[in-house]
């Protein structure tokens, strides 16, 4: 065996009738793949729960593993720090979710993905055609802005994002 490989002991089950010993934060850092910096800033956001030991040091109950892959996974499809925590406190405390609570949760969002995967398509067929532009004609263009005139209707790219007129 090589000498330099680590192995890494699975899970003891917990038995019956006993809660599951708090994560270390390190544990849970190396177990999610999230910087334990990231965790620390979790926790001051509201999105996960912990405690301190006896000695001083920051722990997490097992669940947390899930609701930083959850917190994650909606950073990867453009979901804000506030609608995670609000989806979050959804989740019950003080007991593990179970899978009707977390189905629960994605009932509620169903809509929301259906509006993101509208705009990441419009976005999308958007951007095609402009790359493909070269912008050889203003005139043309669907981004052009003469006189910055869209800047009246409020931030942001108001074309590409939400598929405004021209």
């Amino acid at each position: 065996m090589n000498a330099s490989r680590k192995t890494i002991a699975a899970p003891r089950p917990t038995p019956p009738g006993r809660a599951a010993a708090p994560m270390p934060i390190g544990e849970l850092a190396r177990r999610s793949g999230v910087a334990a910096s990231a965790l620390r800033f979790y926790e001051a956001e509201g999105l996960i729960h912990g405690s301190r030991s006896p000695s001083g040091r920051r722990q997490y109950p097992r669940d947390t593993l899930r609701r930083v892959a959850f917190i994650r996974a909606g950073q990867r499809v453009g979901l804000s720090l506030d609608e995670l925590r609000q989806a979050l406190a959804g989740l019950p405390e003080g007991r593990t979710p179970t899978k009707a609570d977390w189905e629960r949760l994605a009932r509620h969002w169903h809509a929301l993905l259906d509006e993101r995967l509208a705009l990441l398509q419009r976005l999308r067929d958007t951007l095609g055609g402009c790359i493909g532009c070269g912008c050889l004609s203003l005139k043309a263009c669907a981004l052009y802005n003469p006189d910055d005139a869209v800047a009246a209707r409020g931030p942001g790219a108001r074309r590409l994002m939400w598929g405004e007129p021209l």
